[in-house]
């Protein structure tokens, strides 16, 4: 069984240059137009630290514009996940642009005191923006989906009621920052952990649902579409080392491409559905939530948006939220391994 889960992390360039209305409200706005005209959901992952930065510095008119927006979305059904970028917690204003904190990139690199104190701290905010002071969102999504060491932040986090991850990407490498999601090949559609968000734990507390990815020769990367981006890496991708680095991380036969429906074309996104399609029709006892991301910085091609939401209904393939599937997760069948021949092993390194 196939069930899709759209993902969008509603957020301005990780450097902390761009305009609100543009990259944050008026994106999402016609996303929410278009999930609504086929009575389908997405979880909106809410970039709460940078929010509350601008906001209480007043640096953009339209945070009240973002802020209305998110409650609405809550209100019309939409899940509202947690996702942070710490670095924007000690971020300055210097010369009409953000200083951010390079220091404070990782939350997982950071010591339990201050995790709590950022969680925390973006948890209130949220509520505020919500006006419901006992939410507590069921899902989160780290900053460059950055979730390793996982062990403390995770711990923090479900103190908070956060039960489902979603930042794992399987085969994600980033020297930089040592992330390194390579083992999580191995692992089947989604699966509990505790410790350490690569390996399955049958008893964990949490759900990882990675994003999904195909492990497809890097030159498969270079579509017009993709490469249409501008580029911005935010914090991470400056300086020499940090070059090679990421240059290094793409010297690999195959590369996790990421189910990503603002930055794939329609015939790649239609593509990735019927070569799992095919799997599911080999082994359909096996559940295949396949979580799509987006960012509504990248939201440019409505048009291919609507037409994907459009071929996934054709296919009989429900559109979801975590929300909606948490009791099918949290079955102790959740730790199932990728299938024999399964596309998902194809590629694996």
């Amino acid at each position: 069984m196939i069930e899709c889960i759209f993902t969008i992390d509603y957020e301005i360039y990780g450097d902390g240059t761009g305009a609100l209305m543009e990259l944050v409200h008026v994106p999402a706005k016609r996303l929410q137009e278009i999930f609504e005209k086929w009575n389908a959901r997405f979880v909106n992952f809410v970039e709460v630290a940078e929010f509350e930065k601008i906001d209480a510095v007043a640096t953009d008119p339209a945070i009240g514009f973002v802020k209305r927006q998110i409650r609405d979305l809550y209100e019309s059904g939409f899940e509202i996940g947690l996702h942070l970028h710490p670095q924007w917690c000690n971020a300055r204003r210097a010369q009409g642009r953000w200083i951010l904190d390079a220091t404070e990139y990782n939350l997982c690199t950071l010591p339990r005191k201050r995790i709590v104190e950022i969680v925390e701290g973006s948890l209130g905010y949220l509520r505020r923006v919500l006006d419901q002071p006992d939410f507590s969102p069921l899902s989160f999504r780290a900053g460059n989906w950055l979730f390793q060491p996982t062990h403390t932040a995770a711990s923090v986090l479900s103190e908070y009621g956060i039960k489902i991850d979603s930042s794992v990407f399987k085969g994600g490498l980033q020297r930089n920052h040592k992330l390194d999601y390579r083992p999580a090949l191995k692992n089947g559609y989604y699966w509990p952990f505790s410790d350490n968000a690569n390996e399955p734990d049958p008893s964990g507390a949490w759900i990882e649902v990675p994003i999904h990815t195909e492990m497809v020769p890097t030159w498969q990367m270079t579509t017009s579409k993709r490469m249409s981006f501008s580029g911005n890496v935010g914090m991470g991708g400056q300086g020499l080392k940090r070059k090679v680095n990421r240059a290094l991380d793409f010297l690999r036969f195959r590369y996790p491409r990421k189910f990503d429906f603002c930055r794939m074309t329609l015939a790649e996104l239609t593509s990735m559905i019927d070569r799992v399609v095919c799997e599911d029709r080999k082994s359909p006892e096996v559940y295949r939530p396949l979580v799509a991301i987006g960012h509504t910085k990248d939201l440019r091609d409505f048009r291919s948006v609507d037409a994907f939401l459009a071929f996934l209904r054709t296919k009989g393939i429900t559109v979801c939220t975590f929300s909606d599937i948490y009791s099918k997760l949290a079955q102790p069948q959740a730790c199932v391994s990728v299938p024999a021949g399964s596309e998902a092993n194809v590629g694996r390194e």
